[in-house]
């Protein structure tokens, strides 16, 4: 009796291990496969071009003010020659500001502009997911797994045509 209920236990084990499917996607070559990647690109290209501009100009008025300050240097007073300094660094730091706050500004742009692509991938993805009877699918683009087996089932076609792209 005791080995049959062990024979059953093993059985039933081996049933639901054999029942749990897996499968596996790569978001990132799904999302620069939609035809809003584009414009999102090209939108922050635009901003990032924007930002470097001002930097440049900014850049170019510091440079300016250090060329003056250094060609007239000999004949200027002391409390001249303070102010000059003191204008510079505040131009220097205004500049550190900018530039601070332009990266910080493209990197809220970048979550803004990919953030409704990506959830409707991840809509996808967990629609094919639950259409497949998946219990788990696993990111690829998030790092190397250790093992994939080929019983893993490549979600990127299948997710890529319920969202009607190539």
């Amino acid at each position: 009796m005791k080995r049959m209920i062990l024979a059953v236990g093993i059985l039933s084990m081996a049933f639901a291990l054999h029942a749990q499917k897996f499968g596996h996607v790569t978001a990132e070559m799904i999302v620069q496969a939609m035809p809003e990647y584009d414009s999102a690109v090209a939108k922050l290209q635009e901003l990032q071009q924007h930002y470097e501009l001002e930097i440049e100009r900014i850049q170019v008025e510091i440079n300016k003010k250090i060329e003056e300050f250094n060609q007239g240097e000999a004949t200027m007073s002391d409390l001249i020659k303070e102010a000059k300094a003191s204008e510079i660094q505040e131009l220097q730091m205004r500049l550190q500001n900018y530039s601070q706050t332009a990266q910080q500004d493209l990197q809220q742009q970048q979550v803004m502009v990919f953030q409704p692509v990506m959830e409707e991938v991840r809509a996808a993805i967990s629609e094919v997911a639950k259409e497949n009877g998946l219990l788990y699918v696993f990111d690829m683009s998030q790092g190397n797994p250790v093992y994939a087996s080929e019983e893993s089932l490549d979600l990127v076609p299948l997710v890529k045509a319920k969202l009607g792209i190539q």
